[in-house]
């Protein structure tokens, strides 16, 4: 994978503004911070829920033969703006403690809601393992 920054530009933080790969893609759907087993919301905070979205997104990457540094793209499904902007910090500390020092292109997008009602968060990935 190589990073995609044309010349000029400022690194972004916390993100790519393009990647470009080769090799098998994986594609996960929208997870939300539930308990996969009884989707059920177990934190109602924002940082919980975030935290375990990317749990729910590493193991299923796991099927697919993709790890974290494989991720090129997610994007983020947000109902609260301001909620999500207060919580930087324990957003920022579940993604170093899951997923490292990767930092795929993400998109950020505010929603009315959600399809399950109780989700602050549901993320799309696409990961790429090399051939």
């Amino acid at each position: 994978m190589r990073t995609l920054l044309p010349p000029g530009w400022p690194r972004p933080k916390g993100y790519s503004n393009g990647i470009a790969a080769e090799g098998k893609f994986v594609f996960v759907a929208g997870e939300v911070g539930w308990n996969p087993l009884t989707e059920k919301f177990e934190a109602k905070d924002f940082a919980g829920q975030f935290r375990q979205a990317l749990r729910n997104i590493v193991a299923i990457m796991a099927e697919g033969g993709a790890k974290p540094e494989h991720m090129v793209r997610q994007t983020w499904y947000v109902t609260d703006k301001a909620e999500y902007l207060a919580n930087l910090k324990g957003v920022g500390e579940a993604w170093r403690e899951i997923m490292g020092r990767v930092f795929p292109c993400i998109a950020c997008i505010e929603v009315k809601g959600l399809m399950e009602a109780e989700a602050k968060v549901e993320i799309e990935t696409t990961a790429v393992v090399p051939g």
